[in-house]
């Protein structure tokens, strides 16, 4: 069980394509304060939160309303000792018909119980994925971080006394 990969997964009315460009656009459920294209292959884009956290991504793999696989090129905490704890993981999300309805999965391959910062990111991605790019996809307004502006982020420094 120390080496299970975190995963969240929820199911939607919405079809296949309305998820797949959904979960393409980080701006929409991630944070709104990401430099570069989230959404093409082979691109590479910037993510950060303050000093907090600050991440490179590459979207390395993209089958059309079915997969989208995004490799961490660069990662920096400010809150651990091994600040790249992330560099090679990769973010997957896989989107499949079930019955009526389309399920999403998304895996952090790399990021396990065993690495420093799984309390922490397991409660950030459970918020982005399962609330905001839930809500994203089924009501077409997710609940990213603010530019410029605390969001939840402040929320998860707050709690854990990050910064």
């Amino acid at each position: 069980m120390e080496n299970k990969n975190y995963t969240a997964s929820f199911l939607v009315n919405q079809g296949t394509s309305t998820v797949f460009n959904a979960i393409k656009n980080f701006r929409a459920w991630w944070s709104e304060d990401i430099e570069g294209n989230t959404d093409q292959l082979n691109e590479t884009f910037f993510y950060h939160y303050k000093d907090v956290h600050l991440c490179k991504l590459k979207l390395v793999e993209m089958i059309p309303d079915q997969k989208l696989v995004y490799l961490v090129l660069d990662n920096q905490f400010n809150f651990i000792d091994d600040k790249t704890e992330w560099v090679n993981t990769k973010l997957i999300f896989n989107i499949d018909k079930e019955g009526e309805r389309t399920k999403v999965v998304f895996t952090h391959e790399g990021l396990t119980p065993a690495e420093a910062c799984y309390e922490i990111c397991n409660e950030a991605w459970s918020n982005y994925i399962n609330n905001s790019l839930f809500k994203l996809i089924t009501t077409g307004k997710g609940l990213p971080n603010p530019k410029e502006k605390e969001g939840f982020n402040a929320e998860i420094v707050k709690k854990w006394q990050l910064g």
